[in-house]
């Protein structure tokens, strides 16, 4: 009777893991509609990279990719509601650098950093400092003479604040000694359109940006090591004594608690896109930085970056 009873078990469990793995063969990942969220207004860079990634997406995976958007809080809302949705890799966003770190040292905004769970980097921007063709500022140290001469006079539009361009001006006004009035946008597309009708002084702004309105404007430096290849007259903050280094990156992520099956496969598709010669060279003429950074890779570079402006921040409040 034991030995009945014994079979018995062993056979029902053969039959439960035959099922497991003829339910996983029936339904593989993915097996439905994908959700692409992204955390800024439509016609900015996120939005914009999504939507060029769209069309691979949904060939390499078999699935139709959905773009959505959650706004507000400087991405912060869409990043929320990324580490609160279910990690079953049905729902992956869009995040930035330095913004995902930044954030969550200023204040509460409903994510930690290390809940942010990276798949791939795929794209850069560096920032640099841009006035209109027609603005009285021919160089760095016309402005900065002005501002010094009128402080908090000078505006200086971005995208969100406690992001990239926030810091980077922020550094700027430090290094400089001079005081700015920062004003956010909740994407760079606003911002664009503001900074284009006059409505800012200036603008820390993205390099595609620059790219895409180079006839309108007038560069005074780059916060890079070296000149902009798009811009080779312009110089960089360093040239000009100042330590002002900023970039934005971005990529996608996924909610804590993904298994890390789903994160290999999305990562395995995400890098095959980002690799697309075709996206390369159009990144590359719009003005991005192309990157294919894994999600090993990535991860390290965010914890090198925590650092930095862990320390970083701690230097500007001073």
């Amino acid at each position: 009777m034991r030995k009945t009873w014994l079979a018995l078990v062993a056979l029902l469990a053969i039959a439960a893991w035959a099922g497991d793995k003829l339910a996983w063969a029936a339904d593989p990942y993915p097996s439905r509609q994908l959700t692409y969220l992204i955390c800024f207004d439509p016609g900015g860079q996120s939005d914009r990279e999504a939507r060029r990634q769209q069309t691979h997406l949904t060939r390499i995976m078999g699935q139709k990719v959905l773009i959505d958007y959650k706004v507000g809080g400087g991405g912060a809302m869409g990043w929320k509601e990324l580490v609160r949705g279910k990690p079953d890799g049905y729902l992956f966003a869009g995040f930035n650098i330095p913004h995902v770190i930044l954030q969550p040292l200023q204040q509460e905004v409903g994510y930690k950093t290390d809940q942010i769970v990276p798949v791939v980097l795929f794209q850069r921007t560096p920032l640099a400092l841009a006035v209109l063709k027609d603005s009285p500022y021919q160089t760095l140290e016309d402005f900065i003479k002005d501002a010094k001469a009128n402080p908090g006079k000078l505006t200086v539009g971005g995208s969100a604040v406690f992001s990239g361009p926030h810091f980077g001006t922020m550094q700027f006004e430090k290094a400089a000694g001079v005081k700015l009035t920062y004003v956010p946008f909740t994407g760079s597309a606003p911002q664009m359109t503001a900074f284009l009708g006059g409505h800012t002084v200036a603008c820390m702004g993205n390099s595609d940006d620059l790219v895409r309105f180079k006839d309108k404007l007038r560069v005074l430096a780059f916060a890079t090591e070296k000149r902009f290849s798009h811009f080779p007259d312009s110089p960089t903050f360093k040239e000009r004594g100042l330590e002002v280094f900023e970039a934005t990156d971005r990529g996608v992520a996924v909610p804590p608690g993904t298994p890390q099956a789903i994160i290999d496969k999305l990562e395995a598709v995400f890098l095959e896109v980002a690799k697309t010669p075709e996206i390369v060279k159009e990144m590359d003429a719009q003005g991005f930085v192309p990157l294919a950074m894994g999600a090993k890779e990535t991860k390290a570079h965010m914890d090198r970056l925590v650092g930095h402006y862990t320390a970083l921040a701690k230097e500007i409040k001073k």
